[in-house]
């Protein structure tokens, strides 16, 4: 292991110093200096013009989605999988983001961002720039990807499109397994407008009677039957099962087109008159007063059930949906022309992932199957392997298990006392939890803090809290006013000489499902001045303790911004001194404004700056004397690229740099209003690692990247004599078994 008194561990450990010894946000107005060739020498590193508006980035991120789903040479049903993400996130930045931006302009709040752009500008581009893409996404579906599946031998139909036989099989699945458990609701003076829940599917009805007097009902498409039904084209009275390989002969048709089609079954004595579909996005951006709140479980119940029926932001519906029945939900919604979204193609496309599940390998990408870390074999020696040296974990591409193993055996070891974890996310069936629960049966003290506000696994994480309570598990609810965003698990281990603490400090979630999608980082070590600090901050998180520093980790939100400010700084200093210098940040979002005015002092000075920014990036590279020494990338392949890495100095030099990895990206709620944690890679080897097989291989990506010049994306291209270079796939062939 690399000597942990060499002078850029020193100044590691100077990072994490007290933020009293730096000012926490620099507040004065710099210049670009004019050295650089064409400088802007008057203009203020703090002009709207130097940032891009945080939606607008986002938008280009789903946008780089879209056309990863619109790749022809991309399998089939992987395709069908991006285009369902692309609709998934679309719908998360309506409920969350849209929403607030238009709480603003209601009320008429001022621009928050540091590019100035106002609440109305912002919703105006937004809509332009959705119906842009949802436009091309919708158009790939009908006139490419659904035919090329109907060739494929995934034949996704109309009703219109079967034959008699299979009208008639359908018709009977409809009695007897759909009927049952729909529930048309009258809408008059005794049945006034029903609460339509956030994204469910809905038909609004008209109906005329023996009078021909017109009357309004609403449907809604049940969630729990399946969004498919599959006919075959023989029918019998069973219907086919997808268990195995997947039966060709079958035609699927979507259970909301079933259900518009028998929709006359429902209203007899009447008469069907019009009909369409619709769907209604809500803010799900519930604040919640956990100071006022007794409890916070139940203040945290309370937000989930308020989330269903929040402040309408978006209505969507079907393509030539009769216009007097939009008016009718544009006037109960109380909506404005510029929320109403027609949607071309499927309604809630993100249920088309379904279809992704299709046991059909030919047409979806190779699986890959991670392989082990080899200091983390054996299972049983995994602590003393851990004691001899650090251990850097990649994944996918080396195996989350060797995380699971960490938990699992802690919870059966002799040795060890207690284990102290953080979850934000754990997915369903969670081996994590389950270790957890067994290590206290086991006798063990053990304590989890469970951050319930992780948005969208609220529910989840109270049924997991509320399971390890019943087996004595010591659960801490979060952090009130903070969420717990740090991913750390802490063992407590009696040894011969003495006690000995062990830490996993991670990149991702605690999420073994996620974790073969994600790409993170995970570093296990005994190093008694990190292990020192991450039982510090658990005391900080379960009791009464305040801490402005630590020996060696940077914590949000007391040194976390003050020790990467003191980085980037450094770095400038030392590039003064010596040239050469160098910044590589990899992160998911790059939106501080502080960070971006430091990083463009970084730039000014001479400093070569690199980010890697799978999304929001409100940085602009490439102004002449603020950011042309800047560059931004943006990585999209086989897997969601998650890990952060923050290097300083010479990626070829390991002895003159220093990085750190961990749950933080540069954004104000990650820096400042939430628990989070970054770890310095001190062993030699691992920063080696880092430096080659994550920073170079992806700045040298000319197959799967976008490069950012000021706001434009652009898909980079290889241009001969230049050796193809796909980083996640070059690191499938080193890892994969």
């Amino acid at each position: 292991m690399e000597n942990k008194s060499s002078s850029r561990v020193a100044a590691d450990k100077n990072a994490s110093a007290s933020p009293k010894t730096a000012p926490r946000r620099a507040k004065r107005t710099v210049r670009a200096s004019g050295k650089a060739a064409g400088a802007k020498k008057d203009l203020p590193l703090t002009s709207p013009s130097l940032y891009t508006n945080r939606e607008l980035s986002w938008l280009s991120f789903n946008r780089r989605v879209l056309e990863t789903a619109l790749e022809e040479d991309r399998p089939l049903l992987d395709q069908v999988k991006f285009l369902s993400i692309f609709y998934t996130n679309l719908d998360e930045f309506f409920m969350v983001r849209v929403s607030n931006i238009f709480k603003q302009y209601q009320t008429g709040a001022s621009t928050l961002g540091p590019d100035k752009m106002s609440p109305a500008k912002q919703l105006a581009e937004i809509r332009k720039l959705t119906m842009e893409q949802v436009e091309a996404a919708a158009s790939h579906w009908i006139n490419k990807l659904q035919p090329a599946l109907a060739e494929a031998g995934v034949r996704v139909v109309e009703y219109s499109d079967l034959d008699p036989e299979q009208q008639k099989y359908l018709l009977n699945r409809f009695k007897n397994d759909i009927y049952p458990i729909l529930t048309p609701q009258a809408i008059d003076p005794g049945h006034p407008f029903p609460k339509i829940s956030n994204l469910s599917i809905n038909f609004l009805i008209e109906v005329a009677d023996s009078n021909d007097v017109r009357h309004y009902a609403r449907l809604r498409v049940p969630h729990n039957i399946p969004r498919f039904y599959f006919v075959p084209r023989n029918p019998s009275l069973d219907e086919p099962q997808m268990s195995g390989s997947f039966d060709k002969s079958v035609d699927i048709v979507q259970t909301e087109k079933i259900i518009g089609e028998f929709l006359p079954l429902l209203f007899p004595g009447y008469k069907v008159t019009a009909k369409g579909m619709f769907r209604i996005t809500r803010n799900t951006d519930v604040e919640i007063e956990e100071d006022e709140a007794d409890d916070l479980l139940e203040a945290v119940r309370d937000s989930v059930l308020r989330r269903r029926f929040g402040g309408v932001v978006r209505l969507e519906t079907e393509y030539r949906i009769p216009a007097k029945l939009t008016s009718f939900l544009v006037s109960k919604l109380h909506l404005l022309p510029s929320q109403i979204y027609t949607v071309k193609g499927p309604m809630a496309f993100s249920g088309f992932m379904q279809l992704n599940d299709l046991n059909i390998p030919a047409l979806k990408d190779t699986p890959y199957y991670a392989s082990y870390n080899p200091a983390t074999q054996p299972v049983e020696e995994l602590f003393e392997n851990i004691a001899r040296e650090d251990i850097l974990l990649y994944h996918p591409y080396q195996t989350f298990t060797s995380v699971v193993d960490f938990v699992q055996q802690a919870a059966r070891d002799p040795k060890v006392l207690g284990i102290k974890m953080t979850l934000y996310r754990v997915g369903n069936n969670s081996p994590i939890v389950k270790a957890l629960m067994d290590a206290r049966m086991a006798g063990k003290q053990v304590t989890a803090v469970v951050e319930l506000k992780a948005r969208f696994d609220e529910e989840r994480n109270i049924n997991w809290a509320e399971e390890m309570e019943h087996q004595n598990v010591n659960v801490v609810y979060g952090f009130v006013g903070l969420k717990v965003h740090a991913k750390l698990c802490l063992v407590i281990r009696r040894e011969d000489s003495g006690i000995r603490t062990y830490v996993h400090i991670g990149t991702g979630n605690y999420n073994p499902g996620s974790a073969k999608n994600y790409t993170d980082l995970g570093l296990l070590t005994a190093d008694p001045a990190i292990c020192s600090d991450v039982t510090d901050l658990f005391n900080v998180m379960t009791g009464y303790a305040k801490r402005t520093s630590y020996n060696r980790l940077l914590v949000s939100p007391t040194s976390m911004r003050s020790g990467l400010e003191r980085s980037i700084r450094a770095e400038i200093e030392r590039h003064r001194r010596e040239g050469n210098g160098r910044i590589v940040i990899k992160c998911n979002q790059l939106v501080d404004a502080d960070m971006i005015k430091l990083l463009y002092e970084a730039s000014i000075a001479g400093v070569k700056v690199d980010c890697l920014v799978r999304g929001i990036c409100c940085l602009k590279p490439g102004i002449p004397g603020v950011s042309e020494n800047i560059t931004v990338r943006a990585i999209l392949g086989k897997f969601l690229e998650h890990a952060r890495v923050y290097w300083f100095g010479p990626l070829e030099d390991t002895e003159k740099s220093f990085c750190y990895i961990g749950s933080a990206d540069m954004m104000g709620r990650n820096l400042d209003r939430r628990i989070e944690v970054v770890t310095p890679i001190l062993d030699g080897r691992l920063k080696k690692r880092l430096a080659e097989e994550v920073l170079q291989l992806q700045l040298a990506d000319n197959q799967r990247t976008w490069l950012l010049e000021k706001d434009t994306y652009t898909r980079i291209v290889k241009k001969p004599p230049e050796k193809s270079v796909n980083a996640q796939e070059e690191m499938i062939r080193r890892y994969g078994e």
